[in-house]
């Protein structure tokens, strides 16, 4: 069971007021430190799922109140062990509050933080997004498996994409905007530098790993799907996204890399395969990721911007669902055509 701690000074004048709020709660702890005449700190300490509610609550309460100030701090371990406690049986979760307790996931304002963070344009980022693109281009070219995977342990793909997933789903036109400009700049020179490498190094279109992303399939659809699925869950629940970027990253880094291999090798047909196999991906991973989130209920804060979050959503989902289904009838089309033609041969 994973545990989080809420801290926030709370005035002397507002004390009984956060008690009252936070009396009917489901606190697993709550402390009270007198840390002068005029302020007390409050720690609670509760599960990850509940923290959101909790935030919210104090939130909008307290938010226009100059004093106000609430932060969330993971918790490694607590001794003597926390239990989880028992529910009753026939009771029956009712109310707002009651449907927030139900969702097992982080709270909004964790991942928010998290996503952002990993969403930044920095020269780490584009330096591991070029070192990655050299590692794939050389595994693609020499057909190694192995080096491939290495690439895509490297490749910081995962966090901007998801960031984007995130800022869709939350209305939020900020983070969807740090999100783009991060996603733009890294693809932008990962194309770059393999067509570069495509103009100075002698690329086979034959190779197998180089063939295999050159074309598209509806396997290759269903992984998009589930390493964008994949991605947002894991940010949801707190887990660790280091293997689950590699998942991102399958999807992404080599179709970028053979790309512009292919490009600055002057094989522009095969190009243009590997170059539909990447937009078909990028639809594919953020149409999950935002279905995801918004199945996990990751929603804004007040009801006037949930509005705008709901229709932000169902326009962003509409248009990637319309595209991945003409790119599944250009597909199934394709096929029946190339089989046609077989016959006939």
């Amino acid at each position: 069971m994973a545990l989080r701690l809420l801290e926030m000074v709370v005035p002397e004048e507002h004390l009984g007021e956060v008690e009252e709020l936070l009396r009917e709660e489901p606190l697993m702890e709550i402390w009270y430190d007198r840390i002068s005449e005029k302020q007390t700190l409050l720690k609670i300490l509760a599960t990850a799922e509940e923290t959101e509610h909790l935030m919210d609550l104090l939130n909008q309460r307290f938010a226009n109140d100059p004093w106000f100030r609430l932060i969330l701090l993971p918790v490694a371990a607590s001794l003597p062990r926390v239990e989880e406690p028992p529910v009753e049986e026939g009771a029956a979760p009712e109310g707002e509050a009651n449907e927030k307790k139900k969702k097992e996931r982080i709270s909004r304002e964790e991942m928010y933080e998290a996503v952002k963070d990993m969403a930044r344009l920095t020269r780490v980022y584009l330096g591991m997004v070029a070192l990655s693109t050299i590692v794939a281009a050389v595994g693609l070219m020499n057909d190694s498996v192995a080096v491939i995977i290495g690439a895509m342990v490297i490749a910081p793909l995962l966090g901007p994409i998801i960031a984007q997933a995130m800022g869709t789903t939350l209305g939020d036109a900020e983070l969807v905007r740090l999100a783009l400009r991060t996603n733009v700049a890294g693809l932008t020179l990962a194309l770059g530098l393999s067509i570069l490498l495509g103009l100075v190094l002698e690329v086979y279109p034959t190779g197998p790993e180089l063939a295999a992303r050159t074309g598209i399939g509806l396997g290759d659809i269903a992984v998009a799907l589930a390493s964008g699925g994949a991605g947002a869950l894991a940010f949801t629940a707190g887990a660790p996204t280091v293997l689950v970027g590699v998942m991102v990253a399958v999807a992404l880094l080599p179709p970028m890399a053979s790309l512009g291999l292919l490009l600055g090798s002057g094989y522009l047909l095969p190009a243009l395969g590997a170059g539909l196999l990447l937009i078909t991906n990028i639809i594919c991973v953020n149409l999950a990721g935002v279905v995801v989130f918004w199945i996990q209920g990751v929603r804004p804060t007040s009801w006037w911007e949930e509005k705008q979050a709901q229709r932000a959503t169902k326009i962003s989902i509409a248009v990637c669902a319309g595209l991945l289904i003409l790119l599944v009838l250009a597909i199934i089309l394709s096929e029946q055509i190339k089989n046609t033609i077989f016959l006939y041969l």
